[in-house]
């Protein structure tokens, strides 16, 4: 398996790019149906929960960073982990495709919540918490998904019907996209735990008054 065969671009992949981006968009869409779905009672903790969070964001004495990047990359290098793995065992391909429904469920559900509870504030909020990392972190997830669908579709066709090709080359090129794919993550985390916190303390004021008054 040469490397153009093993391309990744959109061009050549568009099918499955479509595909996974529609699936996270479902997620997405699913998570902010459920915040909609929540009762009255746990709409309120949801409130607490964030006026603590904006508070706690808004003091920068409360900022640890370092445990902040270390945290988010650990997650990160989990979730990576598991599309590289599911990857490789063929039968777990569905499983990424959970993965990603997940991940656009969570981000549905952040910006649902944000924007319930916060209103035209949470549209803030979210820009500066939620959308920039994201903006590396899907493009990721979707790329290391595309590489394990190939990965496993090589496998079926080639090793299963075919009984022949090497497996070592895509093996190694499909691990050597789960690592670029981590270290734009870690790009990620990074920016979640010393960026961020900055952004968010020019919005938290206009949000924590939205807070006090639900």
């Amino acid at each position: 398996m040469s490397v153009r065969t093993w391309s990744l671009s959109a061009r050549d992949n568009l099918n499955l790019y479509v595909f996974i981006g529609v699936v996270m968009l479902c997620g997405a869409i699913f998570g902010v149906m459920l915040v909609n779905a929540l009762t009255f009672e746990q709409q309120q903790e949801l409130a607490d929960e964030l006026g603590v969070y904006l508070s706690s964001a808004g003091d920068p004495l409360s900022l640890q960073s370092s445990e902040a990047f270390w945290s988010r990359f650990a997650l990160y290098f989990k979730w990576m982990g598991l599309i590289w793995l599911l990857g490789l065992s063929v039968i777990g391909l569905p499983l990424v495709l959970a993965l990603d429904f997940m991940k656009g469920m969570l981000i549905g559900f952040a910006v649902g919540l944000f924007v319930r509870q916060l209103e035209w504030e949470g549209v803030l909020v979210s820009l500066a918490a939620v959308a920039p990392q994201n903006a590396v972190v899907v493009p990721a997830f979707m790329i290391a998904s595309v590489s394990a669908s190939r990965f496993a579709y090589y496998i079926v066709r080639e090793r299963l019907f075919r009984k022949k090709g090497k497996l070592l080359p895509p093996f190694l090129q499909h691990s050597a996209v789960a690592f670029v794919m981590l270290l734009l993550l870690g790009c990620a985390a990074a920016y979640e735990a010393y960026l961020s916190p900055m952004l968010l303390e020019l919005v938290v004021p206009a949000a924590a008054d939205v807070v006090v008054r639900l």
